[in-house]
C-alpha cells in the first residue's frame, strides 16, 4: 500500500525525513555502522528515490517517496515500510548532527 499523507503527521515527518537527506551520494553513519545513501530527485521534485547500502555487507534497500497534490506517498522496494521509516529518521538525524 505505502504510507499516504492523509494521515498529515506522517506525510509531513515523511517530507521532514526525505528532505534532511542531501541530493546525490552520502555517507552516514548510523546506528555505528556506514552507511552510502544515494537521494535522487526527478520530474520537478514530484518523485524522488533513495537508496541505501550498509558498507562492508550485503544489506541494501530502497525505497521511492511520489509527491501527489494529497501529500507525499511512501513505496518501499521488498523491504517493510517501518524498516524504510526507522532508516530515514536515523538517517535524518546523522545529517542534521542529532544523533
Amino acid at each position: 500500500m505505502g504510507i499516504n499523507s492523509m494521515d498529515d503527521t506522517t506525510g509531513d515527518e515523511l517530507n521532514r525525513l526525505v528532505g534532511a537527506i542531501p541530493e546525490g551520494w552520502s555517507r552516514a553513519e548510523i546506528d555505528g555502522h556506514g552507511w552510502a545513501v544515494t537521494r535522487t530527485t526527478r520530474a520537478g521534485g514530484k518523485t524522488i528515490a533513495v537508496e541505501a547500502e550498509q558498507l562492508g555487507t550485503d544489506e541494501r534497500f530502497g525505497a521511492n517517496v511520489w509527491v501527489t497534490s494529497e501529500g507525499a506517498v511512501l513505496r518501499p522496494c521488498e523491504v517493510p515500510e517501518e524498516k524504510v521509516m526507522r532508516f530515514l529518521r536515523a538517517a535524518a538525524a546523522a545529517f542534521s548532527g542529532a544523533e
